[in-house]
């Protein structure tokens, strides 16, 4: 998963998935979610992100990540 905050448009992109999205639903006023070929949902895009969440801070919290090692 990866996230991507574009502070010239003031959007957050959550990847969920490597594949390209080929269909889209708004389901909320600035919230896009991003399907692939299969239906699978691959991305979430939120515009006007500041507005909606505090994008300076992001807590991670129970997530697998024991296979990552100091660099």
């Amino acid at each position: 998963m990866k996230l991507n905050y574009d502070a010239a448009t003031d959007s957050l992109y959550i990847h969920l998935a490597e594949r390209p999205s080929v269909d889209s639903d708004e389901v909320a006023d600035g919230v896009v979610l991003d399907y692939d070929a299969a239906g699978a949902l691959v991305g979430i895009d939120v515009q006007h992100a500041s507005l909606r969440a505090d994008i300076h801070q992001l807590a991670i919290n129970h997530m697998p990540l024991a296979h990552l090692e100091a660099a």
